[in-house]
């Protein structure tokens, strides 16, 4: 396991790369994962790579784009029960076996575990290309919550054997390249992801959206920003925001996002305002608008909404895990609880709820811990692992030539 940033080379001179992205959800899809993909792509196009792009269909009218740096291959998607919008990616073995046969990539990197990334890593290997993996999401956790417990330790051995067979595995935390390590992950690197500190701007305030959310001039706002799904502990906000309304009876509870169980959240919490999937400059404008964040998740990888109310100067309060964990300094930049511990978050909330200069401190120095947590260093990393790689597979008996010349000592 390999966490140290400084332990990739950097070399004398750049090459151009020809890198294939497997991946089964991809913008304008609304996700963690969709989000960290675009910004990947887009980061490797800015710094003059080549990319192919390979995800499902989104639609009947999706068509496949192509400019001189960039193509698309499209596979038949197949809905994923319970998660409305989202797809899986059918096999594209023999596709992608005569794709890459007459145009091989530099590099394979799939995102995701399904079915299209499945055949992807099969094919890299059969064409002795390096190919390399990205850990988004805890699916085995996730089974508890579907009701599909006993598939917990199948599905932990699945990815397991998925990651392994690739020559590096992309994690969001140290903490959780510890945990996969215990498990016996291999070739695990660390690669944090970043925040857009221009776009997540405390001066994105806007009162006439706080009127609109019920507010007057003093009222409190309460942000959650996630998917509306089991497996996001979503009743524990609610048992939050009831201790801050006992407090506070002008706070309002804003969620923010969609999913599965929105029909049922609406139905528990009458006098919550649901705004709703939001994107670019809105969803930003709802960030800056709120006073106090809360995120109640213990499933996720990483949590990208965590910098984004950050840098949106929120208070943050979460558990001491994922972002959050290695983030945040509890008390100093946001507060964070017990992972698991109920009574510990909702107490926090409380405390965020009574203590105005709190908040106000606390978020001040969120918008300044998240600075130097910039996209532009995350695409460099990610590009020197990406060279790292390739001259290591260049370098194993009975691989071609090409990659010695592609990446020079």
């Amino acid at each position: 396991m390999n966490q140290d940033d400084n332990s990739i080379p950097r070399l004398a001179r750049k090459p151009r790369l020809r890198v294939a992205m497997v991946t089964e959800t991809f913008p304008p899809e609304i996700n963690g994962v969709a989000m960290t993909l675009g910004r990947m792509v887009d980061g490797l196009l800015a710094r003059g790579h080549s990319v192919q792009l390979v995800r499902p269909r989104q639609g009947p009218a999706d068509i496949p784009r192509q400019t001189e740096n960039f193509l698309e291959m499209l596979a038949v998607g197949v809905p994923i029960p319970g998660y409305d919008g989202l797809r899986f990616g059918l096999p594209l073995g023999g596709r992608l076996q005569q794709h890459w046969s007459d145009n091989p990539p530099d590099l394979v990197h799939v995102a995701t575990e399904g079915p299209l990334g499945r055949s992807a890593v099969t094919v890299a290997h059969k064409l002795k290309l390096p190919v390399t993996s990205s850990f988004h999401t805890n699916f085995d956790h996730y089974s508890r919550h579907y009701g599909i417990g006993w598939l917990k330790q199948p599905v932990a051995s699945y990815l397991k054997r998925f990651h392994n067979r690739t020559a590096a595995t992309f994690v969001p935390t140290a903490e959780m390249a510890r945990d996969l390590g215990q498990q016996g992950y291999a070739n695990l690197q660390v690669l944090a992801r970043g925040v857009d500190r221009q776009l997540f701007h405390p001066g994105r305030r806007s009162q006439s959206l706080r009127r609109e959310w019920g507010l007057g001039p003093d009222g409190l706002a309460v942000l959650v920003v996630s998917r509306l799904a089991p497996e996001k502990n979503l009743p524990l906000a609610l048992k939050a925001f009831q201790a801050i309304r006992a407090l506070r009876p002008d706070a309002r509870l804003i969620l923010v996002g969609d999913g599965p169980a929105r029909k049922s959240l609406a139905q528990a919490w009458p006098e919550t305002h649901f705004a709703g999937m939001r994107s670019g400059e809105d969803l930003a404008a709802h960030y800056a608008s709120g006073d106090l964040f809360l995120f109640p998740s213990l499933t996720e990888t990483f949590g990208n909404v965590t910098l984004e109310a950050m840098s949106s100067a929120l208070p943050v309060l979460a558990y001491r895990c994922a972002a959050a964990g290695e983030v945040i300094e509890d008390g100093g930049s946001g507060l964070l609880a017990t992972p698991g511990n109920e009574a510990e978050f909702i107490a926090a909330a409380r405390r965020l709820a009574a203590e105005p200069e709190l908040r106000e401190r606390l978020g001040a120095a969120a918008r300044e811990r998240v600075a130097p947590i910039d996209w532009e260093r995350i695409h460099e990393h990610l590009e020197a692992i990406f060279l790292h790689i390739i001259r290591r597979h260049a370098r194993l008996p009975g691989q071609e030539n090409h990659f010695l010349q592609i990446v020079p000592d």
